[in-house]
């Protein structure tokens, strides 16, 4: 990019982490936030004098991934430093602290200005970015890496090839169709475009049933679509019912014969398959067994006859609405819902109990509430309060219900229609996991970007509303009272009374309940009212109502899915070509704004903004450093009979861990009591094997690394369940889970209970915390200190020694 203009420069600033300062230089331009400071250790000071220049270090923050920005303001008298805590996107947090209050002042307005007060995505810094010139990153065109209808060709949809049961309409050429859908798009063969046309008034904003993702193997499904207006009045459409049988029968092609094959009764035993299963290895793992089944070591039994079922012959077609039921129920009450399966005798449906984007965005401010203290505190996170988020409960429910998704399409040979409620959050999670457990192609580094394009950029997750680029007033806060810990927003009186006030307010949230209207009412994944955001007067730009953040709307959904990944991807080390590093620095770009990738909310806005003209593509940031991103473990090779090489790849979500890299955390700070938990666990089993064979004594040593012999038996049963999952519920025991769904037996009816976040607890406690900031003594964070990676890319925070500096730190450059 071109040289950024300095704007301000404070000198003898301290910058805390991790507890520990260092001094340097604040400077502030039109997009970072730069700190400047020397090495500081003896060693450079002598190289000094001998006539070796010592060359300054510099830490990049981009404005636009501050998260929150709290102002501190103390009289030089008190002898207190005025004080700026910055929370960024990417987990960093950083405290400076200044001896002049004006000049804190200064800052503040200035960080303010060039976060939240920029009026339009054309400000950001995507349209001002340009790669060094001689940078391989130049001759790398991102934007034309994806292709849909070349993405449709290697899945076998083609004008030229033979007819698989699927055409490319032209229909949303225009988007006029549906302007949140691309313009690319794969019907059935059999339904003409005036079909979809009335279809299209029977799904929410005209997302009707289209195909995502068509088997190689075995020519079935993924489709994906929005929920349909059914209502309290259950209301049906004949042309969406015609839509969806046509996608469930395009692979055997014909439309009556799914009908048929749908009404007709079929052996109870094929209800079953995702859960009853014929002998097995007991010592094997869920996933172990799901892998031999898919590559012909066993075989699923019918329970009452014990003969073997046949792969695809007992095919069931399944409707999955990713929410909880009762959600569905709220939204049918306001004319929407889910199908009414007596219309779809085709299929089944089940829901996978994933929850709204509110309790995602609340549980991880409960992880961010966990460290949040890592700029002022050398201590490990709270791991009560990282237990309590639930966070870890949702991934594994992610994972649980893109499991299923996968087994049904390349286990069953069965076709799948995966919707929510806007089928833009929770449907591109489930469809693109589901897709990276099934193909072998989408985990290549290529490949993972054609699945982001196509099932998160060009089918419109709403990347804008979810990550609010253009900031909001209120991320940023002033303390105008050292001491009493009142926090007033920007514009706002400073005057005592709004202590009081705030006092009041908290009374009446406490005696009148924390309303779940959010959890029911509000479930769609849509964005919220404009007056749910009080906003600031005086701005220095108005964005316009599209372009404009509210708080409410954002919610980690691409974030979980990148999680998730992650945790494929430390279960299945060999199975795909990028490294972690791939998938951090991917989340952390998603918010920078360096590039145009992820900016607006669909297809069309973004052709309409010329991105792809004005701005570069942030895949050829990766493509540039392929060798960077690329794992060392990686075996291409695929061999169904070999295993740790078959096609399909499964979760052990009872092995899901906390994404300790991305939090700039130690394996240990996080996932401590989980790797204890999981290893007291394994010398409990193995001692039960062992005495059940008739071993009269318990197996020695067997103490595992991270865990204790004076372990209490009762935190290691046979199947623990680690101590931050066992307050979600998990996908297979919910309200209407793929089991009960799938399971002909008589059941209990289903319970209209579902889980939501925890409240947060006044933090009267935290706040006093947030006043001991310039008490902080030390020195070396940034140079000295064990975890200088924290704040740079790779890494944890402390407890191991980094190779890297702070000056070579890429999160924050702009190499």
């Amino acid at each position: 990019m071109s040289a950024p203009q300095t704007k301000h420069v404070y000198r003898d600033i301290h910058a805390l982490r991790g507890g520990n300062p260092e001094l340097g230089d604040l400077v502030l331009n039109d997009f970072h936030l730069v700190f400047r400071f020397p090495p500081g250790s003896q060693h450079s000071a002598d190289q000094t004098d001998q006539g070796v220049k010592k060359q300054t270090k510099q830490a990049w923050f981009a404005f636009h991934i501050i998260l929150q920005c709290a102002l501190r303001v103390t009289p030089q008298s008190s002898g207190i430093p005025s004080s700026i805590r910055i929370q960024f996107r990417d987990f960093t947090f950083v405290c400076f602290n200044f001896k002049d209050d004006k000049q804190a002042r200064d800052a503040f307005d200035f960080i303010r200005a060039r976060t939240c007060r920029l009026g339009s995505v054309e400000k950001l810094l995507a349209f001002n970015y340009h790669p060094p010139p001689n940078s391989p990153e130049r001759k790398i065109d991102g934007w034309n890496l994806y292709d849909a209808r070349a993405e449709f060709r290697r899945q076998g949809i083609s004008e030229k090839a033979a007819d698989r049961g699927w055409r490319i309409t032209n229909i949303n050429t225009d988007y006029e169709f549906s302007p949140t859908y691309p313009s690319v798009l794969a019907v059935p063969s059999k339904v003409s475009d005036s079909t979809l046309k009335y279809g299209a008034a029977f799904r929410t904003r005209a997302r009707i049933p289209t195909l995502t993702y068509l088997h190689p193997v075995n020519n079935c499904t993924i489709t994906r679509s929005s929920q349909p207006f059914v209502g309290i009045t259950l209301k049906r459409s004949i042309q969406d019912e015609r839509l969806v049988g046509a996608c469930f029968s395009a692979s055997t092609g014909s439309l009556n014969d799914a009908t048929s094959t749908g009404t007709s009764e079929s052996p109870e035993s094929s209800q079953v398959d995702l859960s009853a299963e014929g002998p097995s290895d007991p010592s094997l793992s869920e996933t172990e067994r799901m892998e031999g089944e898919a590559s012909g070591g066993n075989a699923f039994y019918d329970e009452k006859t014990g003969k073997r079922l046949i792969y695809g012959a007992q095919q069931h077609n399944l409707i999955v609405d990713a929410r909880p039921m009762i959600n569905s129920m709220a939204m049918q009450a306001i004319g929407m819902g889910s199908e009414n399966m007596e219309h779809y005798k085709f299929a089944k449906k089940i829901f996978l109990n994933i929850d709204n984007i509110h309790v995602m965005r609340d549980s991880l401010r409960a992880v961010i509430n966990a460290i949040k203290d890592a700029d002022i505190s050398p201590l490990p996170p709270n791991r009560e309060l990282l237990a309590k988020s639930k966070w870890l409960g949702h991934i594994a429910g992610i994972l649980s219900g893109s499991a299923i998704i996968a087994k049904q399409v390349g286990i069953q040979h069965s076709n799948v229609l995966i919707h929510c409620s806007d089928g833009w959050d929770r449907t591109s999670q489930l469809s693109a996991l589901s897709q990276l457990m099934l193909d072998p192609y989408y985990r290549t580094m290529d490949g993972f970007i054609v699945l982001v394009e196509k099932d998160w950029l060009s089918f419109g997750h709403m990347f804008q509303m979810r990550s609010g680029p253009l900031g909001h007033e209120s991320w940023f806060t002033v303390d105008s009272d050292a001491l009493a810990g009142t926090t007033v927003r920007p514009g706002e009186s400073d005057g005592r009374s709004d202590a009081i006030e705030n006092a009041l307010a908290s009374a009446r949230r406490f005696f009148g309940g924390k309303s779940s209207d959010k959890d029911v009412s509000s479930d769609a994944d849509e964005h919220s009212t404009a007056d749910e955001v009080k906003q600031v007067s005086t701005p220095t730009a108005v964005a316009t109502e599209e372009q404009n953040t509210k708080p409410k709307d954002i919610s980690p959904v691409f974030h979980q899915f990148l999680d998730a990944t992650y945790q494929l991807l430390r279960q299945h080390p060999t199975r795909f070509e990028f490294n972690e590093r791939f998938l951090r620095r991917l989340l952390y770009h998603v918010y920078s704004c360096q590039y145009g990738t992820f900016l607006c909310n669909n297809e069309r806005q973004r052709k309409k903004f010329q991105l792809a003209e004005r701005t570069r593509s942030v895949w050829a940031y990766f493509l540039s450093r392929r060798q960077e991103f690329t794992n060392d473990q990686y075996d291409a090779g695929i061999d169904d009979h070999t295993k740790g090489r078959e096609r399909l790849i499964f979760p052990n979500c009872k092995d899901v861990r906390w994404w300790h890299q991305v939090f700039n955390r130690t394996d240990e700070e996080m996932n401590g009591d989980l790797n204890a938990s999981a290893a007291t666990a394994e010398r409990v089993a193995a001692y039960q094997s062992q005495t059940s064979s008739g071993l009269s004594e318990p197996p020695s040593g067997g103490n595992d690394s991270g865990s204790s012999l004076s372990e209490p038996v009762s935190r290691g049963p046979a199947s623990p369940q680690p101590p931050s999952l066992p307050t979600s519920k998990s996908m297979l025991t919910g309200m209407e889970s793929a089991h009960t769904a799938l399971t002909p037996e008589a059941r209990s009816p289903p319970s209209l209970g579902r889980s939501v976040s925890t409240s947060e607890v006044p933090g009267t406690l935290a706040a006093l915390q947030d006043k001991i900031t310039a008490f902080s003594i030390g020195t070396g964070v940034f140079s000295n200190v064990p975890g200088v990676a924290s704040v740079t890319d790779g890494g944890s925070r402390r407890g191991q020694k980094s190779s890297d500096s702070l000056s070579g730190q890429e999160m924050k450059s702009m190499d």
